[in-house]
């Protein structure tokens, strides 16, 4: 009889089938390691966020550069109609001034710089009209901490002036 509980006891006792699966059953309902998506979800969420903040305020400075860049070839073929240098700049203001809003474009700080000299030159010989359009465009809408608040955006445009032009 010795041998028979020395066999019994070298023999693992294992639990009847259906409580070892209730004890998995438990083990797959219970709520350790949950923390672990939601720390995950706490440390990604602002990056991302950030992220697409990062990518508006790119886009937005690229779509300033480009409308500025518009402004100046709008001011520039609209100064080159004319024909006094005082007209030219007077209306190369004006329409960068107006082109600018048509597009959404708020400059905090706005300078147009016309040079017409050209147009002093007689007709018949090759000239142009070069305007330049600076624009501090704001980023106060962002928010995106550490960003700079606004950026300087500066465009050059040459129209030439008709070389068959009437004289004032």
């Amino acid at each position: 009889m010795t041998l028979a509980r020395e066999a019994l006891r070298a023999t693992p006792c294992r639990p009847p089938q259906g409580v070892r699966l209730q004890a998995s059953r438990r083990a797959l309902a219970s709520d350790r390691g949950s923390a672990a998506p939601a720390l995950e979800l706490i440390i990604i969420t602002p990056m991302i966020v950030l992220l697409v903040l990062v990518g508006v305020a790119t886009g937005r400075a690229a779509t300033g550069q480009s409308k500025v860049d518009q402004a100046a070839a709008a001011a520039a073929r609209a100064a080159s109609t004319t024909h006094t240098v005082a007209d030219a700049t007077n209306l190369a203001r004006l329409v960068s001034q107006q082109d600018l809003a048509d597009r959404g474009i708020d400059c905090t700080e706005l300078a147009v710089d016309v040079d017409a000299a050209s147009m002093t030159i007689p007709p018949g010989l090759p000239a142009h009209v070069t305007v330049t359009v600076e624009c501090t465009v704001s980023y106060a809408g962002l928010g995106i901490p550490g960003w700079p608040g606004s950026r300087h955006v500066t465009a050059t445009a040459v129209s030439p002036l008709d070389p068959h032009r009437e004289t004032p």
